[in-house]
């Protein structure tokens, strides 16, 4: 019995190599997994932030895309309408419905209608409503109200298509009402808003984005089938349904966790919203950390086996000490067996751990410096620009914001391929780079768009540099031999706003009325 409980013991005793060993492995990993909850959790509210804000500057865009859109609509018919205030035969009268759908084609189908509600020319004449009376409740608004009307999407009753009607009145001269012009888009089948907005990639992250009415009906989406659903029940749809414009985190219809960004359309009431599924974000923060952790497991592998090798250097002279004493008075004992120096395999330990540290951190560095900058052109990022439009307008200092966007940058895609494309990028941020200040700040803000912020700079002084760097870009040789040049929004705080959402907004809005104006030029933001 007594032998039986000394074996006991014997296997219930831990070894100094295993206590060492085990000790240094969960310092590691408990470290490594402290690193590696900090850094997801920082790329997870990283990687939100970024894709609210590019969804808001998506939805941004396409909003003002729309409302220039509906504007030339309203043009088109404006100018229409005086065509067709003076009598003319029918002919005549279809030969012009013709030529104006098929020379901007906006309108799937265009309607002259006089102030009886007889329907005097059609185009295409396959419709065959000439000669009848409208019947349409929203036909009947129209020409009631004697100014421009936007109806809600509706199905008509001659050929069953679900429809978008846009009027303008028609006057004579003397100011008489002569009836309507409408043109009308054809929400299920090709027309303009598919062309200008079906083309639109998914990124990585599978955003998306519809157009909806002013009462919450779809009038746009890339699943046709939902196209004139009503979703005036989704979040977004029901603040834009409120006048509201912005971005957050919420659930669709379908249950689903979403980003969304919403922006309102000024012309005529109508909502964009910009979407990406939050659970796209968790699996690219998935593959961020699979990454990490295959980057980590070499030099992790490598430093256990050290860990294990001077475990046992370490406890070589315990383990000769207690054979010794086994051995005492058994039997001849070689004391050499004791001679050990095991106060410098200690230290050997010690560096080792130190160049584990030194290696987690080095990697911990890099994946911040990569958090804050651009890997293809080298400049900042969004985050460095935001943290430093903060620190400037809590100063307070004087700055401005050039907002710089590639003319016809897809072109260059397209023609050159994307590798030409990446080589532009970096020719324009050489030049960006050489044309500002040593405190200056220049980042990329997305695709071919990039911002400086200009400090001490009133919009004039901003003005200088940003015709600068477009004159250097436009007159240097670059990476495709042909000229290239750069539009450039000018907004200044404080003297336009001293919000950063609005200072940059302002700059966006300049740098698109140089885009309407011709490209290749710069503007600064009204106010």
């Amino acid at each position: 019995m007594p032998v039986l409980q000394r074996k006991t013991n014997h296997w219930n005793k831990i070894s100094l190599v295993t206590l060492l060993t085990g000790l240094v492995s969960m310092s590691v990993v408990l470290t490594v997994t402290i690193l590696l909850i900090s850094s997801y959790q920082s790329k997870k509210q990283a990687l939100i932030n970024t894709t609210l804000t590019l969804n808001h500057t998506s939805a941004l865009k396409m909003s003002h895309t729309i409302d220039s859109l509906i504007k030339s609509m309203r043009s088109s018919l404006r100018y229409s309408s005086n065509l067709f205030s003076k009598p003319m035969s029918a002919a005549e009268g279809y030969s012009k419905l013709e030529l104006i759908r098929h020379t901007n084609n906006y309108f799937n189908s265009i309607t002259v209608v006089d102030e009886t509600g007889l329907v005097r020319y059609v185009s295409p004449e396959s419709i065959g409503t000439v000669g009848q009376h409208i019947t349409t409740e929203t036909a009947k608004t129209a020409l009631a109200l004697k100014k421009p009307y936007i109806s809600k999407p509706y199905v008509t009753a001659s050929t069953n298509r679900l429809i978008v009607f846009i009027s303008e009145p028609i006057f004579e001269e003397n100011g008489n009402y002569r009836g309507f012009i409408a043109g009308t888009i054809y929400l299920h089948e090709n027309n303009i808003l598919n062309t200008i907005f079906g083309s639109n990639p998914t990124d990585e992250l599978d955003s998306s984005f519809y157009i909806v009415g002013s009462d919450g009906h779809l009038l746009y989406h890339r699943d046709t089938n939902r196209i004139g659903e009503d979703i005036s029940e989704n979040q977004a749809v029901r603040k834009l349904i409120q006048g509201k414009s912005g971005y957050e985190q919420m659930v669709n219809l379908r249950g689903e966790t979403v980003l969304s960004a919403y922006v309102k359309v000024p012309e005529n009431g109508w909502g964009v919203v910009a979407v990406s599924p939050i659970s796209a974000v968790y699996e690219q923060l998935n593959r961020h950390l699979a990454s990490i952790l295959l980057y980590m497991l070499p030099p992790f592998l490598l430093l256990m086996l050290v860990v294990i090798w001077l475990a046992r250097r370490v406890a070589r002279p315990f383990v000769s000490l207690a054979d010794l004493v086994s051995k005492a008075g058994r039997e001849e004992v070689d004391l050499a067996q004791g001679k050990q120096h095991w106060n410098r395999e200690a230290e050997l330990l010690t560096r080792a751990i130190r160049y584990a540290f030194s290696d987690m951190k080095k990697q911990t560095d890099q994946l911040a410096h990569d958090a804050r900058t651009d890997p293809l052109t080298g400049l900042t990022n969004r985050r460095t620009l935001e943290e430093t439009l903060q620190q400037w307008m809590e100063e307070p200092i004087s700055f401005s914001v050039i907002m710089m966007d590639l003319d016809h940058f897809k072109s260059i895609n397209d023609t050159y391929g994307h590798q030409s494309g990446d080589e532009v990028l970096k020719h324009f941020a050489q030049i960006v780079s050489a044309s500002l200040r040593s405190g200056d700040v220049c980042c990329r803000f997305g695709g071919e768009e990039f911002v400086a912020l200009i400090s001490h700079a009133d919009a004039k002084e901003a003005y200088q540099v940003a015709e600068r760097i477009r004159h250097t870009l436009e007159t240097s040789p670059n990476p495709i031999g042909q000229p290239i040049t750069v539009s450039q929004g000018i907004a200044h705080f404080p003297s336009h706003t001293d919000s950063a959402e609005d200072l940059l907004h302002l700059a966006d809005e300049a740098l698109y009325n140089a885009k309407r104006s011709g490209r290749n030029r710069t503007e600064i933001a009204e106010g």
